[in-house]
């Protein structure tokens, strides 16, 4: 492990003060990122869960979830390029499903066919390919796997991954 690995991660609410460094985060992470008006619009929901993953008092990550009826969407994950592969996005995922409990234990998401660290991390948590939207991606036309996390798919099966995901998604 790196130096860098081995410094703490503080998780907390991410607040719309953050969003200037969560815009430079995005334009950095993604191809076509999420505009301010969507984070806005995440963080306004009272039944999300918005975190922020600061290292050095500096913000390194975030996870934006929308919970829809008893499951839950996570709609965004991102750590800064400088702090991929140190543990921000493992933290922010588990400080996530410690504050979901109370309210349902299935978690839905979507990710690039390509982006093979992501997919991995989301095994490593328990999720598991469920489906997939054909060229779900706008910018070049990539495939998106649907992977479900639910208390079944932690035991290694999906006989209750529903044959429906929720509604509404941000393609990136």
């Amino acid at each position: 492990m790196t130096e860098k690995a081995n410094e703490l991660v503080d998780i907390r609410a991410l607040a719309y003060s953050d969003l200037p460094d969560v815009i430079e985060i995005e334009r950095r992470a993604f191809p076509t990122p999420w505009s301010l008006a969507m984070f806005v619009l995440e963080l306004s929901k009272p039944t999300g869960i918005c975190l922020a993953a600061l290292r050095q008092g500096k913000l390194a990550g975030y996870v934006v979830c929308s919970r829809y009826e008893r499951d839950w969407h996570i709609m965004n994950v991102a750590a800064d390029p400088d702090h991929r592969r140190q543990g921000i996005g493992s933290a922010l995922l588990a400080e996530l499903y410690g504050r979901a409990e109370q309210y349902g234990a299935r978690f839905t998401l979507e990710v690039r066919r390509s982006n093979q660290a992501a997919i991995e991390l989301y095994e490593r948590d328990g999720f598991r390919i469920a489906g997939m939207r054909r060229r779900y991606y706008q910018d070049n036309g990539e495939d998106a796997l649907i992977m479900w996390r639910t208390p079944a798919t932690l035991r290694g099966r999906l006989d209750d991954v529903p044959d429906a995901d929720p509604v509404s998604h941000h393609r990136r």
